[in-house]
């Protein structure tokens, strides 16, 4: 079992290598960022936002050398879709090595403006780009538990990541002049906060889903390949509003010759299939700095069981499912 933190705890020691007392998981933001030096640092943040009509999705990131955002929108009835990102080489995002919540997060260029911004009682989410607008409200409680992990390579190359689904979202999202009111039974937003040193070249496995059934609100976290060898994983579910911690590897069974084919994830309590609906692709390659991604939205059902034992249905549960391959 991974080691559970309930302090706060800096990710690195003064001469800016890990802290061994940082790796484990936890159920709120206890890691603190103070990653030092220049070349190898990652911050990141993605958000997803989810309706029944729609998907908003938008990511800004900060790797030292450069700067970037990009923004995702689905029109789920009519598959219509428009993906954008900007790049700012040796530009640095400077709010993103101040702690989360405590000052805007924004990306802002010619063509693409995205930003979080924390708040009374949770965070407010904007885009703005030629075809989409959005302003939002992600309602985050005090008692909203999250899974944060700290993943080790070695001392030298880990990871900070904190997943957070199944969380309440109101406002609008207008694409290509269309209105789209968020807010009800279906409407959910996830987030993806990074902070650490990344090895070269790395590729991973993502999964994520939020929805209710019979009566109890689930949401599904899992993860694989980047954590192998590692003491960690982040793999969790969220039953209720309860982490249920996962600290063994799943098995994924997928096509990469054919992403529109049914995923199954297996494992320690999970046995879920995936069905895609709609498949998004971008591949970025600067030779020494490439991304190549392979994300497939759609719908989740099987089962999972609670550590207690107790076995609950996911039924058509919203999500998606990923593989990247990252040179950085």
């Amino acid at each position: 079992m991974e080691r559970e933190i309930d302090q706060t705890v800096d990710l690195c020691l003064p001469n800016g290598r890990l802290n061994p007392r940082a790796v484990g998981w936890s159920r709120f933001p206890r890691h603190r960022d103070n990653l030092t030096g220049w070349g190898r640092n990652k911050r990141f943040d993605y958000w997803c936002v989810f309706t029944p009509e729609v998907v908003l999705a938008f990511s800004i990131s900060d790797t030292d050398y450069k700067s970037g955002f990009s923004l995702f929108c689905l029109d789920l009835a009519t598959s219509k879709s428009v993906s954008d990102a900007e790049v700012k080489w040796l530009q640095r995002n400077h709010a993103m090595s101040a702690p989360w919540g405590s000052r805007p997060i924004v990306g802002s260029g010619k063509r693409v403006d995205v930003g979080i911004h924390p708040c009374d009682g949770g965070v407010r989410l904007s885009a703005n780009s030629e075809r989409v607008t959005a302003e939002l409200f992600v309602e985050i409680g005090e008692d909203h538990e999250s899974m944060g992990v700290l993943v080790p390579w070695s001392d030298r190359v880990f990871q900070y990541t904190r997943k957070d689904n199944c969380l309440a979202v109101t406002g609008r999202i207008s694409f290509d002049r269309r209105e789209h009111a968020v807010g009800g039974a279906g409407a959910y937003a996830t987030m993806d906060h990074g902070r650490g040193r990344w090895p070269y070249s790395i590729v991973w496995n993502w999964a994520s889903a939020s929805g209710v059934t019979d009566g109890h609100e689930i949401g599904l976290q899992f993860g694989a390949k980047w954590t192998d060898g590692t003491p960690s994983t982040e793999n969790s579910l969220r039953i209720d509003g309860r982490i249920e911690k996962i600290s063994d590897e799943l098995d994924w069974v997928y096509d990469p010759g054919d992403w529109m084919a049914p995923w199954q994830i297996r494992g320690s309590g999970v046995e879920v299939e995936f069905r895609p609906v709609f498949h998004r692709a971008s591949k970025f390659d600067k030779k020494i700095v490439l991304s190549r991604e392979d994300q497939v939205f759609g719908r989740f059902s099987g089962t999972v069981t609670s550590r207690s034992g107790r076995t609950y249905r996911v039924a058509d549960h919203f999500g998606w499912a990923e593989e990247v391959h990252r040179r950085w």
